[in-house]
């Protein structure tokens, strides 16, 4: 186990042998973190957090409480995971069935916000910044800055990194300028990235 001393552990909960947890990050009461769970620096993990063997977290990711973290889940740096939203691992569980050798991998880029009892269905990538509704399912992968809502989820908006919805169409082209951060947004055929 390899815990940074400046990072806090209640006593409930359980950190296994082999786990790593970076500096200044805070794991709350009744915390499961399996052994091969690589977490970054700064994170905070809510009540009743599960953290699988085969996932990475990085920095300043913020778990809230009753998510569980399956294995084959990748959270980049400045994810928001909300209250209750679930990753899966398995796209046809059968309780008669393992089917642990075939587990899907998950990749959430930086800066991704789930919102309370949000589902990604495995196999699908999160692009950076995306904004996941409540509620919201997520069934296919998703392009970075989209606002997703919906069962299942369908892209209505896009949205800065600051957490603002951005007043541009979703097909087309366009820009918009940020006054909170002064990023300017650049919609191209209908794909949105910031302004080098």
């Amino acid at each position: 186990m390899k815990i940074e001393p400046s990072s806090y552990i209640h006593s409930t909960a359980i950190v296994e042998k082999g786990a790593s947890i970076g500096a200044n990050s805070k794991v709350w009461h009744w915390v499961h973190i399996c052994e091969g769970a690589i977490i970054g620096e700064n994170c905070s993990f809510g009540q009743n957090v599960f953290v699988g063997n085969k996932v990475n977290v990085g920095n300043n990711v913020k778990i809230q409480n009753n998510v569980s973290i399956y294995d084959n889940v990748y959270l980049e740096d400045n994810v928001f995971c909300g209250p209750s939203m679930v990753f899966t691992n398995v796209i046809n569980p059968r309780s008669s069935f393992s089917r642990k050798n075939e587990y899907e991998k998950t990749y959430v880029e930086r800066g991704v916000t789930f919102g309370a009892n949000s589902t990604v269905i495995c196999g699908n990538r999160i692009g950076k910044h995306a904004f996941i509704g409540a509620a919201a399912v997520i069934t296919k992968d998703v392009k970075p800055y989209a606002l997703m809502v919906g069962n299942p989820a369908k892209q209505i908006g896009w949205m800065s990194i600051y957490g603002e919805k951005i007043p541009l169409p979703i097909n087309g082209n366009g820009s918009w300028k940020c006054i909170k951060t002064d990023h300017v947004y650049i919609l191209k055929n209908s794909d949105l990235s910031i302004e080098d």
